[in-house]
């Protein structure tokens, strides 16, 4: 207590000198309207400027929970969506039983981790088996597809991604069907070839690229689109690059297709080699 009253005694002349200044303000302001009115103005911009930067800051620590809101919010939508569910009807003579039965929904994951420049591109995600993920699942994102589910543990899995020299895809270009592969003819995360197209078959630039009804995604599920055509040697068939929608380099949502109906599928398949 000594201490403050001496550096106050010490420098009472300075305080002294705020003190009256701040008075002299104050009297000045209120005696004045166009005064008064000026730092009224200043204060508000002041004052709506800091709320402002308080409020940005305020944002982007929270960025991350706003991404995880979006990306459920997708996910839910997706599940609503019209190509999740498939039209089982029965139409004989006047009897007509139409109804909408649910063949795919969609489980929202992170991408924690994602390779693009190798040969064979994995991708993992932050839920596994005890989030209903299982392998052979598909995986598509906001804009396009992107791989199929190779190995699944309990909280994670991993992807074997459309970028990966196994990983072929039944695709549809102007309603002819082909196969969607990476990595044969160069090893740019952007581009996929479309193979199996008959050379005959008038297949313009630019045509959209989607997932076909013989592949384990939504029939129509976007790819990307004709970005260049060419004709093989040797081969009546074409050429053809596919500029791909997913951009690898930045996902960071992804959603897990469940088939509802791929276990009967399958179950019945397999009769066949049994008989």
């Amino acid at each position: 207590m000594r201490n403050l009253w001496l550096f106050i005694s010490k420098y009472n002349a300075f305080f002294l000198l705020i003190i009256f200044f701040v008075t002299s303000l104050i009297i000045l302001v209120k005696n004045n309207n166009y005064q008064r009115a000026s730092v009224w103005n200043s204060s508000n911009q002041v004052v709506g400027t800091a709320y402002e930067r308080v409020n940005e800051f305020s944002s982007y620590l929270i960025l991350g929970k706003i991404n995880d809101s979006l990306a459920l919010e997708n996910s839910r939508l997706r599940n609503q969506l019209s190509s999740s569910f498939r039209n089982d009807s029965v139409k004989q003579v006047l009897v007509n039983d139409t109804n909408l039965v649910q063949q795919y929904t969609y489980t929202v994951a992170k991408v924690i981790n994602n390779s693009i420049h190798q040969k064979n591109n994995y991708i993992t995600i932050n839920r596994g088996q005890k989030h209903g993920i299982k392998k052979g699942m598909g995986v598509i994102s906001s804009t396009g597809i992107v791989g199929i589910i190779l190995n699944v543990s309990e909280n994670f899995a991993t992807i074997r991604s459309l970028l990966h020299t196994e990983t072929k895809v039944s695709a549809n270009v102007s309603g002819n069907i082909g196969s969607l592969v990476w990595g044969e003819d160069n090893f740019d995360p952007r581009y996929a070839e479309l193979k199996d197209i008959q050379s005959h078959l008038a297949i313009k630039k630019g045509a959209r690229v989607s997932t076909s009804e013989f592949s384990l995604f939504p029939e129509g599920s976007n790819i990307g689109f004709v970005s260049r055509i060419g004709t093989r040697k040797g081969d009546n068939s074409l050429d053809i690059q596919v500029k791909l929608d997913t951009d690898f380099s930045k996902l960071q949502y992804v959603y897990v297709i469940n088939n509802l109906l791929s276990r009967e599928q399958l179950e019945l398949e397999a009769q066949n080699k049994t008989e």
